[in-house]
């Protein structure tokens, strides 16, 4: 059974590990092309430009990190925890967002000390030939292990469908390796002698098989003896040299652990394995007694348990945190929620009748073709008479002499004074102005769109009037190109500013007929 400092030690552990613990978030830009290795850049142009839908798996750091902690064995002896120090170090490796190994060099010791005497021991030759004599002895061990050994880890909880990753990463794994361990006994004293006085004792004042029987009687040991351990426990008979002289065995190990991330380098973590051993020697003892008294050869193999708070590393240049601490779905969903490489269509936006408004929009979807229109697609009337400007023969009817015919022309009665004169001829207004162009320029200022605002309204009170716009360019052919320039501003501006019909307006460069920087505007 655990003893009780050895929850309290995890207890305290965990307490730690969670007041020191800040959840961090991790993600990495997919588009940092600094963090993807030269074989995979391929892959990763491919999903820029998107022909291939998965971006490249980015180049991950390497975590180093170490230890310490309990260790503890399963044996034929009763374990004692907390033997210090123990430690491990180890390099890890992910190979995946789940799947990632670790390469783990442990050393440390156990202890065991059982509180029940022992009669029939003369199977054990580390304690047979001291104690052949009192009758009884009280076994014990400390173990020296080493170990080397690969993991596979994977790690449970990083992929996450409902919210990003935090910082606390959940693993579990296992592996193999080999074990060197060397079990001593603590058979003599100082002086080389005997511990008579204690193996000699049942300690049977105490009650059979109560908890103070079982901490008075190992209390009462451990006063009596020292700490040497300098006997010899049994072994195969198979030591390793080049180990200091241990026994060296195949062994697996399962682990379980939870990691919390304290910054985007360093992480704190908690962690038990069991490692299980192909021996019954762990602990230098193989034989008990059996009901009847004999010793007994059991056939169980021994383990031992690391309980372990370690601090981690992470280390590389140019690459992205471990991918263990990474959520594989972060870009996916942002690329869901707010799509910066998705491959999406050209909108597309109708316009049935051509008039320059989205059918979404188009009031009058089925526009004539070359009527102008309003924002709302619906055919300009300046004058409100029903018929559209592009077919109205008197583009400005007065209310009077509505309503219109077919081509929008009315029909106003002639005041009673007028009734019996003759009809006189309408004539054109011939006062339009002229427009001033400064340099080289060909665009209109506001004081020549204030000219042209004038011209248009003469134009519409006099529908049947046309005009004439004359420039003076020079000879050279730029001055001729920037006279039509200028004289084209002023006809469109008049057409689709004004609404002015563009066949009532003539152009008419004039070389070396005036000033090349004045237009004149004329009744044709």
């Amino acid at each position: 059974m655990t003893s009780k400092k050895y929850k309290l030690f995890l207890i305290l552990c965990m307490f730690l590990a969670t007041g020191a613990f800040a959840q961090t978030g991790s993600s990495y830009n997919i588009y940092d092309s600094s963090v993807v290795p030269a074989k995979r850049m391929g892959q990763q142009n491919e999903f820029w430009n998107n022909s291939y839908d998965f971006p490249a798996k980015p180049r991950n750091q390497w975590e180093i990190g170490g230890s310490l902690g309990i260790l503890t064995e399963s044996s034929d002896v009763s374990s004692i925890p907390f033997t210090f120090p123990n430690f491990d170090v180890h390099v890890r490796k992910a190979f995946g967002y789940i799947f990632s190994l670790r390469l783990q060099y442990l050393n440390g010791s156990a202890k065991g000390l059982n509180w029940n005497a022992s009669s029939n021991y003369n199977k054990n030759q580390a304690l047979y030939t001291l104690y052949h004599s009192p009758g009884v002895v009280y076994y014990n061990y400390k173990t020296h292990i080493q170990d080397l050994g690969l993991q596979g880890i994977f790690t449970l909880n990083n992929v996450r469908f409902h919210k990003q990753k935090t910082g606390i990463v959940i693993y579990g794994g296992g592996g193999i390796g080999l074990t060197a361990f060397n079990a001593k006994v603590n058979a003599l004293d100082a002086k080389g002698s005997p511990y008579t006085a204690l193996y000699a004792s049942t300690y049977s004042t105490y009650g059979p098989g109560s908890y103070k029987q079982r901490k008075d009687i190992r209390k009462a040991l451990k006063n009596g003896m020292d700490d040497t351990y300098e006997t010899a426990a049994e072994n195969e008979n198979k030591r390793w040299p080049l180990l200091g002289n241990q026994t060296l065995k195949p062994s697996g190990t399962v682990l379980a652990g939870v990691a919390f991330k304290l910054s985007k380098t360093i992480n704190l973590a908690l962690e038990d394995r069991w490692t299980f051993v192909k021996t019954d020697l762990l602990d230098g003892q193989q034989w008990q007694e059996s009901p009847t008294g004999d010793a007994a050869q059991t056939r169980d193999f021994d383990s031992y348990n690391y309980a372990s708070l370690g601090i981690n590393v992470n280390i590389g240049s140019k690459a992205v945190e471990p991918l263990w601490w990474l959520n594989p779905l972060d870009y996916a969903y942002s690329e869901l929620n707010n799509p910066k490489h998705m491959k999406l269509p050209k909108p597309v936006y109708n316009d049935a009748d051509g008039d320059g408004v989205i059918d979404e929009l188009d009031r009058e979807p089925n526009t004539p073709a070359g009527c102008p229109v309003d924002t709302h697609g619906v055919s300009k009337d300046t004058d409100g008479d029903g018929v559209p400007d592009c077919k109205d023969k008197q583009l400005i009817t007065p209310t009077e002499c509505q309503p219109v015919d077919a081509d929008g022309v009315g029909k106003c009665p002639d005041p009673a004074c007028c009734k019996n004169m003759t009809a006189v001829a309408n004539a054109c207004p011939t006062d339009y102005p002229s427009v001033t162009f400064k340099g080289n320029s060909a665009s209109l200022s506001n004081d020549a769109k204030a000219l042209l605002a004038t011209t248009a309204a003469k134009m519409k009170a006099n529908p049947t009037c046309n005009i004439n716009i004359d420039g003076y360019p020079e000879a050279s052919k730029a001055s001729q190109s920037l006279a039509q320039k200028r004289l084209d501003a002023i006809k469109n501006y008049l057409v689709e500013k004004e609404g002015i019909s563009a066949d009532r307006i003539s152009t008419n460069p004039v070389v070396g007929g005036g000033d090349k920087n004045i237009v004149d505007i004329k009744s044709n």
